[in-house]
């Protein structure tokens, strides 16, 4: 299976950990975490892993660490699959 990356926004500081909907093709994911030393990115990626039902470490960011804008790989995942798994076709 080959990996693919999705476009996700993430949205710190938030509530509660959801996600949101899309803005055009990016996936808005809320974070309880502030953007502070890695831990709203460290919050994304437990909670994509939860939500895809993957491990963690499947889960990776390939660009964007400092910005709202991430592109995100899951590995095994294809960016078809992901969005079938959220429920978005």
């Amino acid at each position: 299976m080959a990996d693919d990356t999705v476009k996700v926004r993430v949205i710190p500081r938030g509530s509660k950990n959801e996600i949101v909907g899309w803005r055009g093709d990016a996936l808005c994911v809320k974070v309880t975490s502030p953007p502070l030393e890695g831990a709203a990115n460290e919050a994304l990626v437990k909670f994509l892993a939860n939500v895809l039902q993957v491990r963690k470490s499947d889960v990776r960011i390939v660009n964007g660490e400092r910005s709202r804008e991430k592109l995100v790989a899951v590995s095994g995942l294809t960016a078809e699959e992901i969005r079938a798994r959220l429920g978005v076709h």
